[in-house]
């Protein structure tokens, strides 16, 4: 089914389903997990006045980036039975919202369920850190501990799921989000518990395998990614990356040299899919997705580094160029996917990083928590063009869309348009 806007013939209904995923953001990181939109051109310049077409003020605390699908973009969120943003263990509603992408008004909201917090949070993190999914058809909301939650895109709950409780690392909450593939939502559960990769049937809730995964917490997203033998499902993790078959669960290969506490998530190019983390160490690999067992050590591993890799944002892949954080810093490092070798490596002027970069229109988005974003040329050389503030912190990654860019910050969403 598609809006009016794809007036395609029936012979091309195929087609026209590619087209309309490329046409949205229905995933954090996008439709391939990449961070780019590849026919978007959304504006380089803005401030809390310019360029800014809507504003909407979202009730309680929210770091899940927003999602886009069509003419409606979907929110989540956390917040007391007031209204009132808390990072306390205390009665919580989550929430997911739906907002009329023309003009930010509320199309439907639903409180998943209300609940008091398993586990405390991090000061920087919230409780509704993990992005929603869509696929069109449904949206899917997932709150970790407080449960995973299907909705039609009119708001009718389909189905809920309750995993259990998660017991994270030195208290600092949840993030993973869920990641949609054919007809599974993949969950990833890495907590200081048993850790799991839980594929669920998208149209029931019901567990379709359960992958089990000697890992710490780790905040890392799935990333689906083709490959000739079939579809591979890459997570990062404290101990090794791994793949796993999609059909089945069964892992495919792994491979050590991680750090501690990953957060960020793979993204692949062709053959080979690249995994990062940053925090009390630096690694950085290629990987050729066609080994199986342990392939440390192996001509499977294309190229490493140690130095300036990320930890809380994931990379961007934008073509052959491959960007990155220095941890939590504003410094941005862009290589050669295919080598290693750097292109740069440069201190943006950007403070503390959560949100990952995106790529739009020929430019690279970069935010940092201070509500700055500084948009550069997406190439082999460092040029900025334009540094942009909204007045309030983002921890949430922008979606760019058609001529526009969604930024959700602390206290609002932002619907960014030129001319506006």
């Amino acid at each position: 089914m598609f809006a009016s806007r794809y007036r395609f013939p029936l012979l091309l209904a195929i087609a026209s389903a590619s087209v309309a995923a490329a046409d949205n953001w229905p995933h954090w990181r996008g439709a391939d997990g990449a961070g780019v939109a590849r026919d978007a051109n959304p504006p380089v310049e803005w401030s809390e006045t310019k360029n800014v077409k809507w504003k909407v003020a979202i009730d309680g605390l929210g770091s899940g980036s927003p999602v886009v699908w069509e003419d409606r973009v979907f929110v989540v969120t956390s917040a007391a039975p007031d209204g009132a943003p808390s990072r306390d263990r205390e009665p919580l509603d989550f929430i997911v919202m739906c907002l009329d992408r023309a003009n930010g008004e509320l199309l439907w909201r639903r409180t998943a369920t209300t609940a008091t917090p398993a586990d405390s949070t991090h000061s920087t993190n919230t409780y509704a850190s993990a992005s929603p999914t869509t696929d069109g058809q449904h949206v899917y909301a997932h709150f970790g501990s407080q449960g995973t939650y299907c909705y039609t895109m009119d708001g009718d709950p389909v189905w809920g799921r309750d995993l259990g409780d998660m017991q994270t690392r030195n208290g600092f909450g949840e993030g993973s989000s869920p990641t949609l593939a054919g007809d599974k939502l993949l969950v990833p559960w890495d907590h200081e518990g048993p850790s799991y990769l839980y594929a669920l049937d998208k149209r029931t809730g019901e567990t379709l395998w359960r992958a089990e995964r000697d890992e710490p917490t780790c905040w890392a997203t799935p990333l689906v990614v083709d490959t000739p033998s079939g579809r591979q499902v890459v997570m990062n993790g404290e101990n090794f990356a791994r793949a796993y078959d999609l059909e089945t669960g069964e892992e495919l290969w792994r491979c050590g040299g991680q750090t501690q506490r990953p957060a960020a998530s793979a993204v692949a190019m062709g053959d080979r899919v690249f995994v990062a983390s940053g925090f009390r160490g630096s690694f950085l690999g290629a990987f050729k997705l066609d080994g199986s067992g342990d392939i440390g050590g192996t001509s499977k591993v294309l190229w490493t580094r140690t130095r300036d890799t990320p930890d809380i944002a994931s990379p961007l892949l934008s073509g052959d160029r491959l960007y990155f954080y220095k941890a939590k810093t504003g410094v941005l490092t862009c290589v050669d996917a295919k080598t290693g070798e750097p292109h740069y490596t440069t201190r943006t002027g950007l403070q503390t990083t959560y949100a990952s970069p995106v790529a739009a229109g020929g430019y690279v988005y970069l935010s940092d928590r201070s509500g700055t974003t500084i948009v550069i040329r997406d190439s082999d050389e460092y040029e900025e063009v334009a540094e942009n503030n909204l007045g309030e912190t983002i921890d949430a990654t922008p979606a760019p869309v058609d001529n526009q860019l969604f930024i959700r910050g602390e206290r609002r969403l932002f619907c960014i348009e030129e001319g506006a």
